[in-house]
């Protein structure tokens, strides 16, 4: 499961025209790998987001584009962070699962969650719906990905999704590894202690005792071994040989993209030294694992190798 992953957030670098964004987003994939990561993800969205663009920013359909840096790196897993399941069928996405683990040679993970973006929804023609309902879809969903994934037939006829004998084939080389991705301590932790291997929470760094202690309680009810999950936790970070270059790069990135004001001071920025301390700390209040990205700088070369070697050594 994902210890330490490298996510690609967006696809917008100054001075890179668009015949050169996949190019630059191989490079960072590359130095990902490079610099000790175990995961590449990208997020799974068709508009960015509002803290890290406008929504006609460029971006890359998630599935296509990771089985596309299936070829161009050989260790790292692969995923998205996370799957929107109001956007595909459960039964297409067991496919596309299936079919980057493939051509992967066994590098595929399977990040989902209830899907939130409203713009994107409504703009496109995806079924909203309300939380609830979003909420049981992705549930019914997993109750045919997961037994897909594990080379089963599965049969399920529920209010949102109906499937007779649904047959994947071939199936994946390696057992899936599967992330639910979220912090709702009702809905989304009860999932990852029922259906997942992993968690990557999205949260405030002083709310982390809470969702881990929910997440035990989920375990504990359910009668699973809390060991067997991974809990990752979502950063940001800005990194340079000295961190007077980090925020110098970092100020350039909110200069050209104002949005990301709303959420630059949650981002770690600073030397290596700097930002293996923060790293640290996070570490020390019982998360497993980290995932980071880099949109102020990732696109610069070496830099995401430099963030990989300086958290490698944390992980255990």
């Amino acid at each position: 499961m994902t210890k330490l992953g490298y996510q690609i957030p967006n696809f917008s670098y100054p001075g890179v025209a668009v015949d050169r964004i996949f190019p630059t987003v191989v490079q960072q994939a590359k130095e990902a790998e490079a610099g000790g990561f175990d995961t590449v993800l990208v997020m799974d969205h068709f508009y960015q987001l509002p803290a890290l663009g406008d929504p006609d920013e460029p971006m890359i359909e998630c599935y296509v584009l990771l089985s596309a840096l299936a070829q161009h790196t050989t260790r790292v897993r692969l995923s998205a962070l996370v799957t929107g399941n109001t956007y595909r069928n459960p039964t297409l996405l067991a496919k596309e699962i299936t079919a980057l683990d493939v051509v992967s040679g066994g590098r595929a993970q399977l990040g989902i969650g209830a899907g939130w973006y409203e713009l994107e929804h409504d703009s496109l023609g995806y079924e909203f719906d309300t939380f609830t309902d979003r909420f049981e879809r992705l549930e019914e969903a997993l109750q045919i990905i997961l037994p897909m994934l594990r080379g089963e037939r599965p049969t399920f006829q529920g209010k949102r999704y109906q499937v007779r004998d649904a047959i994947n084939s071939p199936a994946p080389l390696r057992p899936i590894p599967v992330m639910i991705g979220g912090g709702g301590v009702h809905k989304t932790l009860r999932m990852v202690a029922q259906y997942a291997d992993e968690s990557n929470l999205i949260c405030a760094k002083d709310e982390l005792p809470a969702k881990l202690a929910a997440l035990d309680e989920h375990c504990e009810r359910l009668g699973r071994d809390r060991a067997q999950i991974t809990v990752s936790y979502q950063t940001s970070a800005c990194i340079a040989p000295t961190r007077e270059q980090a925020q110098r790069e970092f100020d350039d990135y909110l200069e050209r993209t104002p949005r990301a004001q709303t959420r630059a001071a949650s981002v770690i920025v600073g030397s290596s030294d700097e930002v293996a301390a923060a790293y640290a700390d996070l570490l020390a209040i019982g998360i497993d694992g980290i995932t980071v990205n880099a949109p102020a700088n990732g696109h610069l070369p070496g830099r995401v190798q430099l963030l990989g070697e300086t958290l490698a050594p944390l992980i255990g």
